[in-house]
């Protein structure tokens, strides 16, 4: 699907997307024209789903970040639908997976301190409906954390 040229473009843009068009063309050994084209071709096939920024949330005051593994009582109709349409719905989540296997999804929360971590748990989290089973996963350091793919 992709070509060597595409392959030069997204290693330059992944690394840096706000370079300016001539110089993302100039590292990706592209002219202007073909780097816009091979840009524009790769966003309309899905291949680039757009841009975004990258915000540390320590520096904000969030200083904690829990994963909890959740697993949701299945027999119940609907229990997985209408788990996630509510927790997407708390601002302090900022990543819901699902998986296959014993545990369904994880949620992935940030909170100033620990009063507030237990305050959405408490208010928010317990509230969730489905729950049959969860496990906390304090965050201490995020070793490696990269979007950029060996192309």
């Amino acid at each position: 699907m992709l070509d060597d040229t595409d392959r030069r473009i997204l290693r330059a843009y992944q690394h840096e997307p706000c370079l300016a068009p001539i110089d993302l063309a100039d590292r990706a050994g592209a002219s202007l024209a073909t780097c816009g084209r091979r840009l524009r071709k790769m966003a309309d096939k899905g291949v680039i789903r757009g841009n975004h920024a990258i915000i540390d949330w320590r520096i904000l005051g969030y200083e904690v970040e829990v994963s909890l593994r959740i697993t949701l009582d299945k027999t119940r109709p609907g229990a997985f639908d209408e788990f996630v349409g509510n927790a997407r719905n708390i601002p302090e989540i900022v990543e819901i997976q699902t998986f296959l296997g014993r545990v369904d999804v994880r949620l992935s929360i940030i909170a100033r301190d620990m009063a507030h971590y237990q305050e959405i748990y408490r208010t928010a989290i317990l509230n969730l409906p489905h729950i049959a089973d969860i496990e906390a996963l304090m965050h201490v350091a995020k070793i490696k954390s990269n979007e950029v793919l060996p192309l």
